[in-house]
């Protein structure tokens, strides 16, 4: 019987392709650099996929993926703008403006409270996701929350999940589970910590990287029907 849910943020409860968008045209307009159009963002949102997977296998800093997946593409869209560590921290506070849940994920973890124990682990910067979680209402739903800039060490490390633990406290493989979209950071993660995985797979991707997946989902609230 599951008594705990460790939730993904970005991309699993809350649509960060919406916020990204928000927080990228917002960005340029801030700092008077044209217009950011939707082609734009989804190259953008490419670059930024690449950086985080190289944070997720170790190979970069956030601090280096943060500048460069910028700097990357401002080169690339042919842009002469030098200040990317100051477009970078406007776009953190942007990105938590506004909250976008998917599949009215706030009302399922509200019906949720009290049922199982419901976390949050995230990989997202702490400007950001303190913002997101705090005008979300997650934060006073959830019974606690892990982000990776103060833990020190991102998802899927297993070094992230034994803070957790220490936190609160080690459940059987059989009554943790970890939500999220991400095959490299929520589902590996889940793997390096030995806890059910249930992969959120909104667009019925193919799971190419040979990661245990214990349980798929295309609607977070078919999460409760697992929880029975």
């Amino acid at each position: 019987m599951i008594k705990a849910i460790l939730w993904d943020i970005d991309g699993t409860l809350l649509n960060f392709e919406k916020a990204e968008s928000y927080a990228l045209k917002k960005c340029f307009s801030t700092f008077s650099i044209g217009k950011c159009t939707d082609e734009m963002v989804e190259r953008y949102a490419n670059i930024n996929k690449k950086y985080w997977e190289k944070l997720e296998s170790g190979t970069m800093t956030k601090n280096e993926i943060l500048h460069r997946r910028f700097q990357e593409f401002f080169q690339r869209e042919g842009i002469n703008f030098t200040n990317v560590d100051g477009f970078n921290k406007e776009y953190q506070v942007c990105l938590g403006d506004n909250v976008f849940f998917n599949d009215n994920g706030l009302e399922l973890v509200t019906r949720l409270k009290g049922k199982v124990k419901q976390y949050a682990v995230t990989n997202g910067t702490y400007v950001a996701q303190k913002r997101k979680l705090e005008k979300s209402g997650l934060n006073k739903i959830f019974d606690d929350v892990f982000i990776s800039d103060l833990i020190g060490v991102e998802k899927p490390n297993i070094e992230f999940f034994q803070y957790v633990w220490e936190h609160i406290g080690k459940y059987n493989k059989d009554e943790i589970v970890i939500v999220g979209d991400s095959l490299s950071s929520d589902m590996q993660g889940g793997n390096n910590a030995n806890i059910l995985c249930c992969w959120y797979n909104p667009n019925h991707e193919k799971n190419t990287k040979n990661i245990r997946i214990d349980m798929e989902i295309d609607d977070l609230k078919q999460i409760e029907k697992l929880l029975v």
